[in-house]
């Protein structure tokens, strides 16, 4: 067991991809807080139905759970989520950044609330849980306290590349990225790594829009959208085994992990002085028949995976 004796925090864990990770730390050894405030698909509503019912599995298992009701945007709740696992299990050693809800809608229809609504549970969400639990490891650190710490960040295929319908979802989850880059660049100092991922599996968030892509098979055969299949990655960046792999995007699908390679400084001119408008024009024109051509946004053009999801 890869994580014996570690404490793992999921957010979200109550359903999907979350349920998936939270029950795969269980049996790799880890002690789990079991995050979830059990909303609807749009993120409206709550229960703590779904959480109860995780952590009761993991206890099924021989495992050790406590639930965390706590809303992962507001700020003192992620607070209080970090002394959740610390109360319980004296330590924290894993955050899994999963929570996240959806709005579907054409961008030149989003509204002010909608926008408001996804950007702050799946971009605030992560900062406030992952700001809270640095706060905790940066203290231990400075008190001569050794960390071996993991923050796992869920990001998506829409926010590698964007999807079609999802202005909202596809900017957090961009934004995520970004975040994930800046905690591994000052966490590590305090025994701190950071990584993303982008996975593809059935969730409330897939299921519906991406039907065919998603149906689970009839026959027996392996079911690649299952999203048991994510979590071994997920797990294995939280255990030990994973130390000094930091700043990293790992799009996960079905048996297939990839490093995603993110923007990079491409074809360069540099005139030496300054530009005349007139002169731009083809100066970018050569920079972009240099550069490779980007990859398409999610429901522009036939793709080989979908955007995934968190929850």
């Amino acid at each position: 067991m890869i994580c014996e004796g570690r404490v793992a925090l999921v957010t979200g864990a109550g359903r999907g991809l979350g349920r998936a990770h939270a029950l795969e730390f269980a049996r790799q050894g880890a002690a789990v807080v079991v995050n979830d405030i059990g909303v609807a698909l749009d993120g409206r509503g709550g229960s703590s139905g779904p959480a109860d019912e995780v952590a009761d599995e993991i206890r099924a298992l021989g495992g050790h759970a406590v639930v965390n009701d706590d809303d992962v945007a507001d700020w003192e709740g992620a607070r209080r989520l970090i002394d959740s696992a610390t109360e319980a299990f004296g330590r924290l050693d894993v955050v899994v950044n999963n929570a996240g809800f959806v709005r579907d809608r054409m961008f030149a229809n989003a509204d002010e609330e909608e926008w408001d609504a996804v950007v702050r549970v799946h971009l605030k969400g992560h900062f406030c849980v992952g700001r809270w639990a640095a706060a905790y490891w940066r203290d231990r650190a400075k008190a001569g306290e050794i960390n071996d710490a993991r923050i796992i960040n869920t990001s998506s295929g829409a926010g590698l590349l964007g999807s079609v319908g999802q202005a909202a979802y596809s900017a957090a989850k961009g934004g995520i990225l970004s975040l994930t880059l800046v905690q591994a660049a000052e966490l590590g100092r305090y025994g701190v790594t950071a990584n993303a991922i982008a996975p593809a599996a059935r969730t409330r968030m897939t299921e519906g829009v991406f039907a065919e892509t998603m149906r689970a098979p009839e026959d027996g055969a392996f079911d690649a959208m299952a999203p048991d299949n994510v979590s071994p990655l997920v797990v294995w960046l939280g255990s030990a085994e994973s130390a000094g792999i930091t700043g990293r995007v790992f799009e996960v699908e079905a048996g297939r992990i990839g490093v995603a390679d993110g923007w990079q400084h491409g074809p360069t001119v540099d005139k030496g002085t300054r530009w005349d408008a007139a002169e731009v024009g083809q100066a970018v024109r050569d920079l972009l028949a240099a550069a490779p051509a980007p990859a398409p946004v999610y429901g522009t053009a036939p793709v080989t995976t979908t955007p995934g999801g968190a929850g």
